[in-house]
């Protein structure tokens, strides 16, 4: 009897230790919390408020999550790591090739699958180490929104039609009317595609814009084809 007693309780301590790890559960959340809060501040406050486009905010938070989620759970699998990122690589190929992705939002996609996969992988790192980890990205984003970049300067396509203008010799010319039609203080002029069949150019502007409202690169504007406006 006594046996069986020790055979039931040892079959009820195995299955509440598979069915539920207090330990492993709380360290997943915390790690999971982590990561989201990190990439959150990094999308709300350094992404967000220059390109303000919702759709990459919702792809940045899921797919970082994800990312996230497949690397901590595959921990200890047969399956390697560089497999998973292989995937995932394969995945970028085919999918975001077959759509004009800039490249701030490429460069803040595969910054934060980097960010995910490091908070998904330190599992020997204490929580104190993965702040300061995680410090550090928030740190190399700032830098290189804030401080390393011109917020005064913005720049912007122009399909351009008086053709006359686009001369070497006459370019004090073409600022001074593209200075008094769009009514910007214009810093310099480059001339991409000329079309003399319907007389127009593709002009790349960079103008100085000291209220610098919502993000106003050339990545951002997707009316003109880049290949076909510029070398």
């Amino acid at each position: 009897m006594l046996l069986f007693s020790d055979f039931f309780q040892s079959m009820w301590e195995n299955l509440q230790f598979h069915f539920c790890d207090p330990v492993g559960l709380t360290h997943m959340c915390v790690a999971f919390l982590l990561n989201l809060l990190v990439v959150w501040i990094i999308v709300q406050f350094f992404y967000y408020p220059k390109a303000r486009r919702r759709d990459y905010y919702f792809t940045f938070l899921l797919l970082s999550a994800s990312i996230f989620m497949l690397i901590y759970l595959m921990d200890g699998s047969k399956m390697e790591i560089g497999a998973a990122l292989g995937l995932f690589a394969v995945f970028g190929i085919i999918r975001y090739r077959t759509e004009s992705v800039p490249i701030r939002e490429m460069t803040y996609l595969f910054f934060l699958v980097a960010l995910s996969v490091v908070n998904g992988t330190a599992s020997e790192l204490s929580v104190v180490e993965k702040v300061v980890a995680n410090v550090f990205f928030i740190l190399i984003a700032w830098i290189g929104e804030f401080a390393l970049h011109d917020s005064k300067t913005s720049c912007k396509y122009v399909l351009y039609d008086n053709i006359e203008l686009i001369k070497p010799d006459r370019y004090d010319d073409l600022v001074a009317d593209l200075e008094k039609r769009l009514g910007l203080d214009i810093l310099r002029v480059e001339v991409g595609g000329v079309d003399f069949l319907k007389d127009s150019a593709t002009l790349r502007i960079y103008y100085n814009d000291p209220d610098r409202v919502g993000e106003k690169t050339v990545d951002s504007m997707t009316k003109v084809r880049k290949r076909d406006a510029f070398a």
